[in-house]
């Protein structure tokens, strides 16, 4: 399957305010992976009037996608997916506006309607976040989209004029300063008059709520800067009421000069950000929810994944968790045979250890998923191998994981060869205990990892037995182990006897042959 060509997708999304455009490298059903990205202001619902868009607003349009039509040209992408949102749909001179571009630039953009913008940006989170039952905020430039999942699936969905720029648009007089008190009133009017539109709205009550969009992305990007959150994804991050509150009141009082300096600011979403925030906390104040769980995908992923997983029934997968691990997996060719045999080993040592850890099935989770991933970083060096691998889980995230999740997972797979465990690197994202967890399943992997260090399946399984003064690891295996027996006592037993406080011995079943000559010592500097 990996042999495969990918196949890759450029996605446009022409929104209100940005024009986006991400370009897709995948093998449909098996791996995906995000290539380029660009991203350019064009304002389009600015100046928006009765008559329709602007001829100032379309001539930026027409100058940006003729670049990015250029753009997928000269890069060789494969298939052009590009949509057009609510600016377009509800401009009177719209579906002209659409035409000219196909002729003149040959580009074909989709007017997506407000449910089938919702239907989108929930299918791009459905993809990311194992969400059952919940709701959706997506806000744009020109609308806001609030859409109810069940069973997993889109239920229905609203499309409002509430998107950050519209509001700006309509409310706001002068941008350059600080909001005022009846600019603030209006606004606030506005989003409640519309959210009562919305008839169910108390069927979503109390309810998990996930948030998408430009706006929502750079107000978790800001509450990050505040709290030195230590990862670079917004995977699993969850940004809390009352930092919603905290972030209104600071850019109500703040000028634009001085909102554009705020750490984790975009300085060209300045001038319209307070809007977008104050439907985000109204929409939780009705739904009476504390936090909104952040996903980083969202209508293009959702186009994308139309096409991803288009074999199925619906184009959602099943299982976020796992698939998420087998792509970051596949992507960096990861050394499937071997590290199926280290999760093997791992997991047999795992089970057999549960009188003695007592952790159950979500710790067990987290090691399969860092025996699976232990090695990716020798795709970049094999020197430090194990800091790489850190370092490409920390930066591409792990969907459908908690940040504290995939703190831990980067964490062994840091540990799975070397260093004595540390959360430090992580320490705002753990909880009480995790620290003795991560010594725990580090050992684990680290037994596993040397018992499977000829990469060859010597050792075909382990027994663990214990008393209170000594645990004793046996290699089950046709031949004589030596190679494996001998790097396990090195490299392995003093972090076990750690995390057991048991003093350990190895041996194995089969009878020791003539010993070959032992392997040259590694450097076990950190």
């Amino acid at each position: 399957m990996s042999n495969l060509k990918p196949h890759r997708f450029a996605i446009i999304d022409f929104g209100s305010n940005t024009v986006r455009l991400v370009v897709m490298s995948a093998i449909p059903g098996y791996s995906y992976r995000l290539e380029d990205e660009i991203r350019e202001v064009v304002r389009l619902r600015q100046g928006m009037t009765e008559k329709g868009l602007s001829d100032e607003a379309m001539a930026r349009a027409f100058s940006t996608l003729r670049l990015f039509k250029r753009f997928c040209d000269s890069t060789g992408v494969d298939t052009v997916l590009a949509t057009a949102t609510s600016a377009v749909r509800e401009a009177a001179n719209g579906e002209e506006f659409v035409g000219r571009i196909e002729r003149e630039i040959g580009l074909k953009l989709q007017i997506l309607e407000g449910e089938s913008e919702a239907y989108y940006g929930v299918l791009g989170a459905l993809n990311e976040m194992p969400l059952s039952v919940g709701a959706v905020l997506d806000i744009g430039g020109g609308s806001a989209q609030i859409s109810q999942v069940e069973q997993r699936r889109f239920k229905r969905g609203q499309a409002l004029t509430l998107g950050a720029l519209a509001l700006t648009e309509r409310f706001i007089k002068n941008r350059d300063k600080a909001i005022t008190a009846t600019e603030l009133k209006a606004v606030r009017a506005e989003i409640a008059r519309q959210l009562d539109t919305v008839p169910w709205l108390n069927d979503i009550k109390n309810t998990t709520l996930v948030g998408m969009g430009g706006t929502i992305r750079n107000l978790a990007t800001i509450e990050c800067k505040r709290q030195k959150y230590p990862l670079d994804t917004l995977h699993g991050f969850v940004l809390k009421r009352t930092s919603v509150d905290k972030s209104i009141e600071q850019l109500r009082q703040l000028p634009l000069a001085k909102r554009e300096k705020i750490p984790g600011m975009r300085p060209d979403r300045a001038d319209i950000i307070l809007p977008g925030t104050l439907v985000v906390q109204a929409l939780m104040e009705r739904l009476d929810v504390g936090e909104m769980h952040i996903s980083s995908s969202g209508l293009r992923e959702g186009v994308f994944f139309e096409q991803f997983w288009q074999h199925l029934d619906d184009p959602i997968i099943p299982d976020v968790r796992r698939f998420s691990v087998l792509n970051i997996a596949r992507n960096y060719n990861y050394q499937k045979p071997h590290a199926k045999h280290v999760r093997y080993l791992a997991g047999r040592i795992f089970e057999q250890l549960v009188p003695l850890h007592g952790y159950g099935l979500p710790e067990r989770e987290l090691l399969d998923a860092a025996a699976l991933m232990h090695d990716l970083g020798t795709i970049i060096s094999y020197n430090d191998h194990h800091k790489h691998s850190q370092t490409l889980i920390e930066n591409n995230g792990l969907p459908g994981y908690t940040a504290r999740e995939v703190g831990l997972v980067a964490l062994l797979t840091r540990y799975h060869r070397k260093g004595q465990p540390d959360c430090a690197a992580y320490k705002t994202l753990f909880k009480g205990g995790d620290e003795k967890l991560l010594i725990c399943l580090a050992a684990i992997l680290r037994l596993a990892e040397f018992m499977e260090r000829g990469r060859n399946a010597a050792v075909d399984d382990v027994s663990v037995t214990w008393t209170d003064a000594q645990l004793r690891l046996t290699l089950i295996a046709d031949e004589y182990p030596a190679v494996e027996l001998w790097e396990t006592e090195r490299h392995a037993v003093p972090l076990v006897e750690e995390a057991f406080k048991r003093r350990v011995i190895i041996d194995s079943l089969a009878p020791p042959g003539e010993l070959s000559e032992q392997p040259k010592e590694e450097d076990d500097e950190e």
